[in-house]
């Protein structure tokens, strides 16, 4: 006769339930757009999404659905389409770079170790998605966290391997 502390068929299996994601999804922002037409206000949703492939490879994208759940599918399913690659040495960007991204511009320097990332809040998010530890990033001009976003992406792509 078996012994009835080893019953299997009630065990939960814990470890099995766990399970790690291809992609790391950051939400960037949501937010009410409405258009007025001839037929009144039409309010839609604009999810901004930044997805990481784990192998250095990120990317931004925006969409605008009637519901929020949707607009952030969608933006995760085109990011997941149009990825582009970074390069990082030790865990900072690899030299000093300006870029200008329409009315955005953005310094990105790198920093000592233990310095960790010191940038304005879309620049920071986008670094710190991308896994760089030790940066220092400036922004002029525009206060647009979708452009600004942008021009940090344009820099960390930017870099000659």
């Amino acid at each position: 006769m078996a012994n009835p502390k080893e019953n299997t068929t009630h065990k939960k299996d814990t470890h099995s339930d766990v399970v790690e994601k291809e992609f790391r999804e950051e939400l960037l922002s949501v937010d009410r757009v409405t258009r007025v037409t001839a037929w009144g206000r039409q309010l839609r949703f604009r999810a901004v999404m930044l997805v990481w492939n784990g192998k250095w490879k990120i990317w931004l994208w925006t969409w605008k659905s009637w519901e929020v759940v949707t607009a952030i599918a969608k933006a995760v399913n085109d990011a997941k389409k149009n990825m582009v690659e970074v390069s990082i040495e030790e865990w900072s960007v690899p030299y000093d770079i300006k870029v200008k991204y329409k009315s955005a511009i953005v310094m990105v320097h790198p920093a000592s170790k233990g310095t960790w990332i010191i940038a304005w809040w879309a620049t920071r998010k986008v670094l710190d998605v991308a896994w760089y530890g030790d940066v220092i990033a400036k922004r002029f001009g525009s206060t647009n966290l979708i452009n600004n976003a942008k021009a940090t992406l344009k820099a960390i792509t930017s870099f000659k391997k």
